[in-house]
C-alpha cells in the first residue's frame, strides 16, 4: 500500500522506515528539511520537493499521514494539504493533537469529501523495532481501508501472554492497535494514556529520590542506608510487580551514571497532561495522582531535585526528549537512545 508522510522527525521518519521494511509498503515523503527527505529517499522512499509535488506523486484515493508537532504547524499543514486533495482522500494526524481539534477539522474536511483519522501513537524512538501502539479514531470503513498500514506499524503479539476471556473480541487489539470509535476518540484515549504516563513516571521518580536520600546526615546514623540505585532498578526489573519499560529506561540511565549529572531536572510537559486534567475536571472525576504529577513538572522548572533528573532520563529514553537548551548529547551512550 502507498502512504504519504509529511514530517520526518524522530517519529515520522521511523514510521516510514518500519512501513517499508516490515510491511513492504511504499512511501512518498515531504519535510521542510531537504536533508531529512534525502535520507529517507536513500532508503527507498519517493521524495517530494513541495506539497504540490507530494500530492501529485500519490495514487488516488490518497492517504496522507501528518506527523508534526501539535498546534499551529499541524493546523496550517492540514489546511494547505486539504486544498490539494480530492474527495475520498484521507488525512491521518498521528501527532499528539488535542481531540477537540480533531472533531473540528473532521467537520471542515467532511464538507470537501475528505476523510480524517486521528491516530494516538505510542512507541517513541524505539517504535521502528518494537512497533507502535495505536489508538485510532475515525469512520470504520476508512480505518478498515488503512488496516494494512496499521498492521505493519503495530508490534504484533510478541511474547506477551494472551489475556484470558478475550475470545470473540477484536483480534487487532492483541496486535497492538485499536479502533477506538469516531473521530477524536483516538487522541482522547492517547491523551489519557499520556496523563497516566505522567503519574507512573512521577511515582518512579519520587521513589528513587527517597532511596537516594536514605543516607543524608539529618537521619540518625543507624537509620541510614547507602543504597546502589542502579542495582535496585535492575533487580526490580526482574520479577517485580512494578517492572515496566519505564523502569527499564531508568535502570539503563542509572547504570550509566548513578548521579544522572547529565540532566538538570528541568521537565517539560507537552500538553497531554494538562488536557487530561481538564477532562477530569469536565467529567468531575478525581485525578489526584495525575494532577500532582503535572504540577510536579511545573515545579521542576523552578527547583530541581533528583526525582526530576529521573523524569528527564525516562523522557529521553522513550521519546528522545532533550531538556531545554540542550543541543549536543553529553555522552555517546545518550546519542544511541
Amino acid at each position: 500500500m502507498q502512504i504519504g508522510m509529511i514530517g520526518l522527525g524522530r517519529m515520522g521518519a521511523n514510521i516510514v522506515r518500519r512501513l517499508m521494511k516490515k510491511g513492504g509498503h511504499h512511501a512518498v515523503v515531504y519535510d521542510i528539511s531537504e536533508q531529512a527527505v534525502a535520507a529517507i529517499a536513500a532508503e527507498g522512499a519517493t521524495a517530494a520537493t513541495d506539497l504540490e509535488d507530494f500530492v501529485r506523486k500519490l495514487e488516488k484515493p490518497r492517504a496522507v499521514w501528518i506527523m508534526l508537532p501539535a498546534g499551529a504547524v499541524t493546523e496550517a499543514t492540514i489546511a494547505t494539504i486539504a486544498g490539494l486533495l480530492d474527495g475520498d482522500d484521507v488525512i491521518i494526524d498521528g501527532g499528539n493533537t488535542f481531540w477537540q481539534d480533531d472533531i473540528r477539522r473532521a467537520g471542515t474536511l467532511r464538507e470537501k469529501g475528505i476523510h480524517y483519522v486521528d491516530v494516538g501513537t505510542s512507541g517513541g524512538v524505539w517504535g521502528i523495532e518494537r512497533g507502535y501502539c495505536m489508538m485510532i479514531g475515525g469512520e470504520r470503513a476508512v480505518v478498515d481501508r488503512l488496516d494494512p498500514i496499521f498492521a505493519a506499524l503495530a508490534p504484533g503479539h510478541g511474547e506477551i501472554p494472551r489475556t484470558p476471556s478475550r475470545d470473540g473480541r477484536d483480534p487487532r487489539v492483541e496486535q497492538g492497535y485499536l479502533h477506538t470509535g469516531p473521530v477524536g476518540s483516538g487522541h482522547f484515549v492517547k491523551m489519557v494514556h499520556n496523563g497516566i504516563e505522567y503519574g507512573l513516571m512521577q511515582a518512579y521518580a519520587e521513589g528513587f529520590d527517597i532511596l537516594k536520600n536514605a543516607n543524608i546526615p539529618a537521619l540518625p546514623e543507624h537509620h541510614r542506608f547507602n543504597l546502589d540505585l542502579a542495582d535496585i532498578a535492575e533487580v526490580w526489573r526482574r520479577g517485580s510487580v512494578i517492572s515496566s519499560w519505564l523502569l527499564d529506561l531508568t535502570a539503563s540511565a542509572l547504570a550509566r551514571s548513578d548521579t544522572l549529572e547529565a540532566y538538570s531536572g528541568f521537565v517539560a510537559d507537552s500538553g497531554e497532561g494538562r488536557w487530561t486534567v481538564n477532562a477530569a475536571i469536565d467529567e468531575a472525576v478525581p485525578a489526584e495522582v495525575l494532577t500532582a504529577a503535572l504540577f510536579a513538572r511545573f515545579r521542576s522548572r523552578q527547583q530541581h531535585t533528583f526525582a526530576e533528573k529521573i523524569l528527564s532520563a525516562m523522557r529521553e529514553g522513550f521519546g528522545g526528549h532533550r531538556e531545554p537548551g540542550e543541543t549536543d548529547p553529553p555522552t555517546k551512550e545518550r546519542t544511541a537512545n
